[in-house]
């Protein structure tokens, strides 16, 4: 039997939307974390990863979804947010912003030094 292919996507999430998602993501859990201590009633950050294959290529469009719901004094606000990232899903099945394949460009003889 194999041993399992080790893989963390956390990097890949950090990258969604340009690290834009991880600071929304951020800013929600602070958000409902703080209403729930404020107003004692139960809050909720929800995360949608919708997955597309882009032609017959190697990538996909992955659409992800952020909801929260925060408690106030007297009922609850939230907000969802719906953007999408180009990623590469490479041999090792492992999700990255650029193919791991990609050689190491160099730009000046400077770096040959």
């Amino acid at each position: 039997m194999s041993e399992p292919v080790k893989y963390d996507f956390s990097q890949a999430l950090a990258e969604l939307d340009n690290g834009v998602f991880n600071a929304k993501l951020s800013r929600a859990i602070m958000e409902v974390a703080s209403g729930t201590i404020a107003h004692g009633a139960k809050g909720q950050v929800v995360i949608t990863l919708d997955m597309k294959r882009i032609g017959e290529s190697r990538q996909i469009a992955m659409e992800h979804t952020l909801k929260y719901i925060k408690p106030t004094l007297r009922g609850h606000a939230g907000e969802q947010d719906k953007t999408a990232t180009v990623l590469h899903v490479n041999a090792s099945g492992s999700v990255t912003l650029m193919p791991d394949t990609q050689g190491r460009f160099i730009f000046s003889d400077k770096e040959n030094a």
